[in-house]
């Protein structure tokens, strides 16, 4: 039986890392994101085991008629995330948080959600479900409340999923990324603000340690659970940050 895997925003960075290593150990893979051509450039990647789907997390009835569409999921990799532009907390536009949001934390559900329906209807049912926290899940960065309240949010997302998929063979697992080199952390090299105030550079390393983590755990037998994974740059400010 082909093992069947569906990586959010898979057309750069984490994702599609995490889409080529989930190929390479034999998994069937569905990218999806809201560029063809990024994502056309994954599935050439991917050497025949990743298809694409453009498709927007947030847009409710677009995630059910995708996953509506498929045999069988067994991992979803909710990875896909956007931030917001760096701002005090009275100079947050609405809009800036509400893109975060729904982005982040709505699209994760919905994703999960359909993700859930297609895994209890399957033979046999289960699976598992990868959501993308972050450092910022635990302490915040400043000038980043909204992404930081999303990613908060995640952690109570993944508890839910783990907690109601014990009956059935659904298991859930955040892992929370610090400074994986990616095109989102290219400014840690030039120094970002910190909380007492300056700008420090920022220690970064190879995402494909992540990507080698994700299947590490998708490929756990579901009898075993992985609540929480921290993978971060050594040196990163984490423990005493803020």
């Amino acid at each position: 039986m082909t093992r069947v895997a569906v990586v959010t925003g898979g057309g750069s960075g984490l994702g599609r890392e995490m889409a080529l290593a989930l190929a390479g150990a034999g998994f069937q893979v569905w990218v999806t994101g809201r560029t063809e051509d990024k994502l056309r450039e994954t599935v050439a990647l991917g050497e025949g085991r990743v298809d694409l789907a453009v498709l927007d997390v947030a847009d409710g009835d677009a995630v059910r008629r995708f996953f509506g569409g498929l045999e069988r999921v067994d991992v979803l990799v909710n990875n896909a995330g956007t931030g917001s532009p760096a701002a005090a907390v009275q100079d947050v536009r609405e809009e800036d948080w509400r893109q975060v949001v729904d982005t982040n934390l709505t699209g994760s559900f919905l994703c999960a959600q359909a993700a859930y329906d297609v895994m209890l209807r399957q033979d046999p049912k289960g699976g598992r479900i990868i959501n993308n926290g972050s450092i910022s899940a635990h302490v915040p960065r400043p000038q980043g409340i909204a992404y930081t309240a999303s990613k908060h949010a995640i952690s109570g997302l993944t508890k839910g999923l783990e907690l109601e998929g014990r009956a059935h063979g659904i298991t859930a697992c955040q892992i929370d990324i610090g400074n994986a080199a990616t095109a989102m952390t290219a400014r840690m090299e030039q120094g970002v603000l910190q909380p007492d105030g300056s700008i420090a550079v920022e220690p970064t390393f190879d995402p494909k340690i992540v990507a080698a983590f994700v299947v590490q755990i998708a490929e756990l037998p579901t009898s075993v659970a992985v609540p929480t994974l921290t993978v971060m740059a050594a040196g990163m400010p984490y423990v005493g940050r803020g």
